[in-house]
């Protein structure tokens, strides 16, 4: 038989003086669970007076004035819009292959020119005096060789000498090709077809060898430059054709099609060079004038779509008001892609359904509509 075991009037006494120490414990547990539950009954019946008084004045409020849309399956294009500018096809800096005096000089800063047209022309007279010397060897050269030739069938020379006299025949008459071509070159001429967009040469200047004659633009045809993210290059890699519009053009829209894309950017923005060929037949687009492009990375076919302002965001989620039986209800969508004001309807909406584009601002959950009009476009209602 144990002896440590305590008898039970000892264990009340002790309990019942426990007990007033643990009261202030008890009552703030019970003061926390009678505020929590209170607060609980006071929301609900916030919420449910909220909803009533909503109730109540939709029912009071007369018929709210809006428009419709209509959905209807449409396709939508995932664009970029990015700015550039227009350069020649081919800009060409003229220089002198001789040295001369300018004499005389054809054209114009700003006139079209074309490839073989004169431009200028050079003091001749040195290079005339050299071709005439060069000529005058060469001839002499050509008489020894054939008298020589006829002494060596008589073996009257020695072959050394008839092959001494080949060699000195051959080297007279590159020298006076030389001079052919030096004088040639008195006469500048347009490698190319463009416009003259720098003339230097002018008469009486002295020119060295690569001194700057003009510069030439070949503007028929002209290269339209965009600069491409790093994150849409691989989209662009096989696009054929981009939308241009041209500012300065009174935003003519024009075609460019891909010609070349770097393998690498050209700036610390990390942006690729992508070049567009346009045809400028008519010299309208001039080098220099700024665009923008309109770059298609998808296409969506048979999707919904509507107006953006349409859309009411509450709490970080998206909503339309649509149309049921007279009566507006508030309807959680999601959003894709934007292309103009429109704005792609992922998920929420379906073809059939009947939006509110026009009113929308006015009304909520359960209100009376009173229908003006319906539309079947999503671009009438941006009118």
């Amino acid at each position: 038989m144990r002896t440590d075991q305590k008898p039970p009037s000892l264990l009340k006494k002790r309990l019942f003086s426990a007990i007033p120490n643990k009261l202030p414990l008890l009552f703030l547990i019970v003061l926390v669970a009678a505020i929590i539950g209170l607060s609980g009954t006071i929301m609900a019946e916030k919420v449910r007076m909220t909803e009533e008084k909503r109730q109540t004045i939709a029912k009071e409020r007369p018929p709210a004035n809006v428009v419709l849309l209509e959905v209807a399956p449409s396709t939508m294009q995932d664009r970029i819009n990015l700015p550039g500018v227009i350069e020649p096809w081919e800009k060409l800096t003229l220089m002198s292959k001789v040295h001369g005096t300018v004499i005389d000089t054809l054209v114009h800063e700003g006139d079209k020119v074309t490839k073989g047209q004169v431009i200028a022309r050079l003091d001749p007279a040195d290079f005339r005096i050299a071709l005439d010397s060069a000529r005058a060897v060469y001839e002499l050269a050509v008489a020894d060789q054939q008298r020589l030739a006829t002494l060596f069938e008589q073996d009257i020379i020695p072959r050394a000498q008839i092959e001494k006299i080949d060699a000195h025949v051959k080297t007279s008459k590159a020298a006076l090709q030389n001079a052919q071509l030096m004088l040639s070159r008195c006469t500048i001429a347009a490698p190319i077809s463009g416009v003259i967009r720098r003339l230097d040469a002018v008469e009486g200047l002295l020119l060295n060898i690569s001194d700057p004659v003009a510069e030439i633009l070949q503007i028929d045809r002209v290269k339209a430059v965009v600069g491409i993210p790093e994150s849409d290059v691989a989209l662009v890699r096989n696009i054929e054709k981009v939308a241009l519009t041209v500012q300065a053009l009174d935003d003519k829209e024009i075609i460019g099609r891909t010609h070349y894309l770097a393998s690498s950017p050209e700036n610390g923005a990390r942006l690729y060079r992508l070049e567009l060929a346009v045809d400028n037949s008519d010299n309208q687009i001039l080098p220099g004038m700024f665009f923008r492009a309109q770059i298609v990375k998808k296409v969506y076919q048979d999707t919904v779509a509507v107006p953006i302002y349409t859309v009411i965001k509450r709490q970080d989620k998206q909503f339309v008001y649509v149309e049921k039986n007279g009566v507006a209800h508030l309807l959680p969508v999601e959003l894709g892609i934007i292309e103009d004001w429109l704005v792609q309807v992922t998920s929420g909406l379906c073809p059939g359904s009947r939006v509110v584009v026009e009113g929308h601002r006015d009304i909520d959950q359960g209100y009376k509509l009173n229908i003006v009009r319906v539309l079947s476009d999503p671009r009438k209602a941006l009118l």
